[in-house]
């Protein structure tokens, strides 16, 4: 007897549905007492390695494993299937032969689920983007493990049936009419989320630093803080979530279907707020960019929509650090390898932080640094020069005194940064219309000719810091892209001497700063 389900395979950050045919036959007759179970169709070892956790389900489920010559197909058959999540499907195709089900055929349900050998249905990668995947091709409901559903329910037009075992999977099946699915309140679950449990209101002092942080975050700029030790580098950094625009939906989606294919969802199922991803400087390039023999999505795909902090940027190994070119200009990483090519999103916003020095203490007013300018040369140089142009702002952090510690007066809060960014933002939307482009940090050489013209003012002082300064073609643009910004922020629609003049300022490390 055959029957049929449908489960999904998840490649890159998309899913491909996939048939899973089961087969009955009778076994020869010196073959009665011999397990016979075959599968085909390009099983990697774990999907193999399901004949006995299947077996061992159906048993301690209370049902009858067949006793018939089994042949199981996953169809496309010339497609490599990975993963344990085929185990639910292959376990009801094999009862569904048996006779244990009541309907006909599954044509309209997908099922994704690990066995364990007492029938427990364990999680899974790639919920989402599997339930999306479902939604386009036109199927009523998916059935999957209880620690997935939340983030398969976001999708419309999907039943979602949470399922604990076997048994209660059949259960559901045979049921006549299906119990409802699982309904979310998505605008109470983006309201909930929207709270951060840090605001810049805590930070003391670092002024510059905090203006830094809001033109970048209003352009979506690049962005290097440099400082000694203790001046509040990463207390900044970890609050610049908080002044960024709300995520949306698509966003949100986008996200959470990375999250999902690399294991790293939560109990809220939906991420409802932009990542933050802060890796050890001993991460290698393939934890950084991604890897696999089937890729996987690193760090800079982690970080997509959000947030990629590097904190000790120095630290890091130069061949790490080099492979952050193409994400930072295409806004995505392609990881080819001899079975596939895939591309993951990457349009991340860079933050780092590093020391002046060594010891950190160069040019610090109340600490004698005692590295020599060999070693501060060597130390600098492990940041190429291409991977610092692409660094839209760099601002000098100081240490902060020890009079605005102790003040009493609260500098501006999250809340207040984050409607002056909102504000900003609102305007490259409307400016950008039709240009598949969010924000300033994304403008192409055209439309920086476009969006950036310069009156005779403000392009001379321009020209003169590019002269003096010796700055390359790519900090041309990215000056005049940060003046847009600042621009916006002032709400003219035309960039003045002012906004030139700041926006030089953040050039810092093109500036000889450690001259």
């Amino acid at each position: 007897m055959l029957f049929k389900t449908l489960s999904a395979a998840v490649y890159g950050i998309d899913a491909e549905l996939v048939e899973v045919e089961v087969d009955l036959a009778p076994r020869p007759g010196d073959a009665q007492h011999e397990t016979i179970v075959t599968m085909v169709g390009l099983p990697d070892l774990a999907v193999r390695e399901s004949r006995e956790r299947i077996r061992s389900a159906i048993t301690n489920c209370g049902f009858f494993f067949p006793v018939y010559k089994t042949t199981i197909n996953l169809a496309p058959a010339d497609v490599k299937k990975e993963g344990s999540a085929f185990d639910l499907p292959i376990a009801v195709g094999i009862l569904g032969a048996n006779g244990e089900l009541r309907r006909e055929t599954l044509d309209d349900t997908l099922l994704i689920g690990e066995l364990a050998l007492d029938g427990r249905v364990r999680p899974v990668r790639g919920a989402l983007p599997i339930a999306v995947a479902a939604k386009q091709k036109g199927l009523r409901r998916l059935l999957l493990p209880v620690e997935n559903v939340r983030e398969a329910a976001v999708v419309s037009g999907l039943d979602v049936y949470p399922v604990q075992n076997l048994r209660e999977v059949i259960e559901l099946l045979n049921a006549d009419p299906m119990p409802a699915p699982l309904r979310l309140n998505l605008d109470e679950m983006f309201n909930a989320a929207d709270q951060y449990p840090v605001d810049f209101r805590e930070v003391r002092g670092q002024m510059h630093a905090k203006r830094a942080i809001e033109v970048a975050t209003a352009g979506a700029h690049n962005l290097l803080m440099v400082g000694p030790p203790g001046s509040g580098k990463t207390m900044l950094a970890k609050r610049i979530p908080s002044v960024l625009p709300p995520i949306t939906f698509d966003e949100a989606l986008e996200t959470t279907k990375i999250h999902s294919v690399a294991g790293f969802t939560d109990a809220r199922g939906l991420l409802t707020t932009r990542p933050f991803r802060s890796p050890h400087h001993t991460i290698s390039d393939a934890g950084l960019i991604g890897g696999g023999a089937i890729p996987r999505p690193g760090e800079v795909s982690l970080s997509h929509n959000g947030v990629l902090f590097l904190d000790e940027l120095p630290e890091f190994e130069r061949n790490v650090l080099e492979v952050l070119r193409q994400p930072l200009e295409d806004q995505r990483v392609t990881i080819s390898r001899a079975a596939m090519s895939l591309t993951f999103p990457a349009g991340f916003m860079l933050v780092a932080a590093m020391n002046p020095c060594p010891c950190g203490y160069f040019n610090d007013p109340t600490r004698e640094c005692k590295c020599t300018p060999p070693q501060i040369q060597r130390y600098i140089s492990k940041i190429s020069g291409p991977l610092l142009d692409r660094i839209d702002i760099h601002v000098d952090v100081p240490a902060v005194k020890v009079s605005e510690l102790s003040a009493q007066e609260a500098s501006e809060g999250s809340a207040e940064i984050r409607a002056k960014v909102n504000r900003a933002r609102k305007i490259q939307q409307t400016r950008f219309t039709g240009e598949h482009v969010f924000a300033n940090a994304q403008m192409t050489p055209r439309l920086i000719r476009k969006y950036c013209q310069l009156a005779a003012g403000p392009q001379s002082l321009l020209e003169r810091a590019i002269n003096k300064y010796g700055l390359s073609a790519r900090a041309y643009d990215r000056i005049l892209k940060v003046s847009r910004t600042i621009a916006d922020l002032d709400g003219v629609e035309h960039i003045t001497e002012k906004h030139i003049s700041e926006a030089v300022q953040y050039r810092t490390l093109d500036r000889n700063f450690w001259q």
